[in-house]
């Protein structure tokens, strides 16, 4: 009977208060709503292009695709015989209707991913800064490699757009957890 006492006394609003560290609360009211929200319309974006990807891939499943990236190709008049050319008209060549399904799922996951990392973060839970720092890290070893792969401007937009979420997400969550943020808190 006494760890129902201690129990209901943890749920009241008073002592969980007292007792929880500022890093655990689910709404980040103190970090920079602008940083946020600037973030999170970067992942609608993203996911935006996902689900319109998978839409053209379910509205095209039963579509030679190979065929189709030999026209794309040839119609912005770019080289077939030029290596990433021939590289994109195999890759759409191999597409069958399990790959485009496979394919279809992916994309349509990595659109409610996005929206979703977009709605935490307009909201801002602190849940959503916590995944927005673990998957932008997760893409840096992939962006470097494409940086030293490439060498054009490009990946280095995208690995330099990448470094600055991730260190933006980083200084809010350890300065939440130091207690030490002096955004505005609107």
């Amino acid at each position: 009977m006494r760890q129902w006492g201690i129990l209901s006394s943890l749920g009241s609003n008073q002592n969980m208060s007292i007792h929880t560290p500022k890093a655990l609360i689910s709404v980040d009211k103190r970090s920079s709503i602008t940083g946020l929200r600037t973030i999170a319309m970067l992942e609608a974006v993203k996911g935006l292009f996902g689900l319109l990807v998978a839409l053209a891939l379910f509205s095209n499943r039963h579509y030679d695709f190979g065929t189709a990236a030999a026209h794309l190709i040839r119609n912005l008049h770019i080289n077939p015989e030029w290596h990433f050319g021939r590289l994109f008209i195999q890759a759409a060549d191999r597409l069958n209707r399990g790959n485009v399904f496979k394919l279809e799922v992916l994309t349509f996951g990595y659109a409610a991913v996005r929206f979703v990392e977009a709605y935490g973060l307009w909201r801002r839970r602190v849940w959503a800064e916590w995944f927005a720092l673990v998957s932008g890290a997760v893409y840096i070893p992939l962006e470097i490699y494409e940086v030293i792969l490439r060498r054009t401007w490009i990946p280095w937009a995208l690995l330099l757009v990448n470094l600055l979420i991730v260190t933006y997400i980083a200084y809010i969550r350890s300065a939440a957890w130091r207690g030490k943020i002096h955004f505005a808190s609107t």
